[in-house]
Formats: C-alpha cells, structure tokens, sequence
C-alpha cells in the first residue's frame, strides 16, 4: 500500500509540474519550454530505431505521457520515512531541475528550451521544486490518513 501512496503522491507533484510548465510556457520569452526538450529527446532517441514521430500533435501527446510517467516515478521516491519527507522532496526537487538545466548540453540536446537564459534556467528549477514539493504535501497528507 506504502508504494501506491508514493505513486498518487508522485503522480500529483507531476501534474502540477505539468500545469505550472503548460499554464506559464507561452507567457514570455523567458519561460522554459520543457515539453520541446522532451521532445527533441524523444525524436532523437527514436532517430537510433530509424523511426521519427511525424505528426506534431502525437509527439506532443506521447512527450507529455512519458513526462507524466517518468516524473510521477520519480517523484514517488520521496515517500519512505515521514521525518525525511521534507529534505527528500527539497533534494529531489532541486536534482531534477538543475539536471533539466545542465543535462541537456552533455546530452547532445539544445539546452536553449531549459536553460537559455538565467530567468529560464531558474523557471525550470522552480518548476520541479514545486513539483517535488506538491509530491511531499500530498505524501504527508496520505500518511496522516
């Protein structure tokens, strides 16, 4: 039961990453395009099975899925001990983001869409600490219950 509470938990700290990155993308110039990141990464992994996602709609579906998916996983690793919850989800919040920010470079990726600028790179890494976060409130929420 543990690992499903971590899976809800981490689950709601991936969607609002997701609503905060959706909601805001196209506000400024300086706002962080996530989901075209995930997308250059999903295109050139599948450029090695010689196959591309032609259509923009179903990219943009599948990167938002797998973004979802892999954050939520992600996320749910904060859950364990309740006394560690609040350092785990600062950790893992502020490791994803500077991940997004300084990975995508070393990654033969185009760190523009996560780290174009300062006022981008620190959107990005807030992104994923609210959303770690969210995932701490939730699991602390669930433990109470």
């Amino acid at each position: 039961m543990e690992k499903i509470k971590n899976l809800i938990a981490g689950l709601g700290g991936a969607i609002v990453l997701n609503i905060l990155h959706e909601s805001l993308k196209n506000s400024g110039k300086d706002m962080p395009h996530i989901d075209e990141l995930g997308e250059e990464a999903l295109q050139k992994s599948l450029a090695h099975f010689d196959s591309q996602i032609e259509n923009k709609q179903t990219l943009y579906l599948t990167t938002l899925a797998g973004d979802l998916a892999g954050n939520a996983v992600y996320y749910s690793l904060i859950g364990g001990r309740n006394s560690l919850i609040w350092p785990k989800a600062v950790i893992f919040g502020l490791s994803a983001g500077i991940g997004a920010v300084r990975l995508p470079k070393p990654m033969g990726l185009d760190p523009k869409h996560t780290a174009g600028n300062d006022t981008k790179a620190a959107m990005t890494i807030t992104y994923y600490l609210i959303g770690a976060l969210v995932t701490g409130a939730i699991l602390k929420s669930l433990k109470r219950g």
